[in-house]
């Protein structure tokens, strides 16, 4: 049974002073723990962004903590409410799968992106809490994901869906890709139904043109890893102990909560002896940053540098997605640190690093757009989206994929994950044999929008 916490009224003439003031203490926090991060937003700021005492605040809420669980609990329940909704209408007349699918998508988008501050500081903020300021909200998360999976399992059964891949694979694939919109997607650029449009026709049909992809030749070239030169003397050796051990720092806790304080302990030596390696934690920050962009430039680079022209462009797509993968989890610490706080970084440190991130956006636009010109991949999906969408799948696994559980029954080993995904974004959720030239022609997207 999903616990109900009061809902948010809707019309401030419904509410008295007091909820009023509730109202808009929760608001100014939502809209805070989007953009700012829990760790980063104060009690002083949350009050003055709601224009209230500062002291006033504690009249309505014990703590921080108090007003994160509330924001939480109601960045899910609108949206999970609004899904289940939908799903219901669907089943009671019958509605078209794809149109469904294409609604639900669409739902989630739009409280992510644009109706929600709420949802959006739900995404952002829940995979750098504790487990005990996470446990409160499981049961509802769980909910939330269950629509989708009945609604997922209700397509298999007839028919629409692949049957090789667990629909709670499936799930989770759909749910990241839209999830990291967050960190990338401008709505003030381009309207979140464009972005709704793109991503139903990559997820329900992938990006090659029919059939299914041989997936026994995408291994070819996978695994390349590139070897860092060993520290040498002594300050190398214990500066690069630092930035390991302020990469799982980073990773795990987000750049707000990363202090010198832990870093020192997690590289198990005395907090004033970081300062004779680096000035400031900012410095160490900058270090960690760069390793895991260059780490992963360099990977990938390598790894689809192997295909000689004429090159088979799947191999060569699934190649880079197994190298990414490969970095992520396995190959570098410092990559999965970048993937997981840069979200949160204060915006002078994030513009120091556009440079490599946008190099390395170009280097998968190559990947992409040179097998769409040899037909390799559909002409109907543009290239950018297309990157942007399929990092975001991938980038995302970070906050649910656990390799350590490899061997666990239901579990899968890092290089069956991968292959998984290669699988989902090449070739789609939807039963291929099921879908006609008319459906593909009827997802076509315009041209002339970037």
């Amino acid at each position: 049974m999903v616990r109900r916490s009061k809902p948010i009224k809707r019309s401030d003439e419904d509410l008295s002073k007091s909820e009023k003031t509730r109202k808009d203490i929760l608001c100014a926090a939502a809209r805070l723990f989007r953009y700012e991060g829990y760790y980063a937003t104060t009690m002083r700021d949350i009050a003055q962004k709601s224009g209230v005492e500062a002291g006033s605040i504690y009249y309505h809420f014990q703590s921080k903590d108090e007003i994160l669980s509330e924001v939480l609990d109601i960045g899910v329940r609108e949206l999970y409410e609004q899904v289940k909704r939908i799903v219901r209408s669907a089943e009671e007349n019958e509605k078209d799968f794809r149109k469904t699918f294409a609604q639900l998508v669409d739902t989630h988008l739009t409280y992510l992106l644009t109706d929600s501050d709420f949802t959006s500081a739900n995404i952002r903020n829940y995979p750098m809490l504790s487990g005990e300021a996470r446990a409160p909200h499981r049961e509802l998360r769980a909910a939330y994901a269950g629509v989708w999976s009945d609604f997922l399992n209700d397509a298999r059964r007839a028919g629409q869906l692949r049957s090789d891949i667990s629909v709670s694979a499936m799930r989770q694939f759909i749910l990241s890709a839209m999830n990291w919109t967050v960190e990338w997607y401008d709505v003030k650029k381009y309207p979140v139904q464009m972005l709704s449009e793109r991503m139903c026709k990559l997820i329900l049909d992938g990006m090659c043109t029919s059939g299914r992809i041989n997936t026994g030749i995408l291994k070819s070239g996978a695994g390349v890893s590139i070897q860092t030169p060993e520290p040498v003397g002594k300050a190398a050796h214990t500066r690069a102990e630092i930035l390991r051990a302020a990469a799982r720092v980073l990773r795990d806790s987000g750049y707000k909560a990363t202090t010198l304080r832990l870093i020192a302990a997690e590289a198990n030596m005395k907090a004033g002896s970081v300062y004779y390696h680096f000035s400031s934690k900012e410095a160490i920050v900058d270090n960690v940053l760069n390793a895991g962009l260059s780490d992963l430039l360099s990977g990938v680079s390598a790894a689809v540098e192997g295909f000689d022209e004429p090159c088979n462009h799947h191999a060569r797509i699934a190649t880079a997605i197994w190298t990414h993968m490969d970095f992520l989890f396995k190959a570098s610490e410092f990559t999965s640190a970048n993937i997981r706080s840069y979200g949160m970084l204060p915006n002078h440190l994030r513009k120091r690093h556009w440079a490599i991130r946008h190099e390395y956006g170009r280097l998968w636009d190559r990947i992409l757009r040179d097998a769409q010109d040899d037909d390799a991949i559909r002409s109907d999906i543009k290239i950018v989206p297309l990157r942007q969408v399929m990092l975001g799948a991938l980038n995302w696994t970070v906050e649910w994929f656990d390799p350590d559980k490899a061997g666990t029954a239901g579990y899968l080993s890092l290089s069956e994950f991968s292959e998984m995904l290669i699988k989902l974004l090449l070739e789609g959720i939807c039963e291929r044999e099921n879908v006609a030239d008319g459906d593909r022609a009827g997802f076509r997207l315009s041209q002339q929008t970037p």
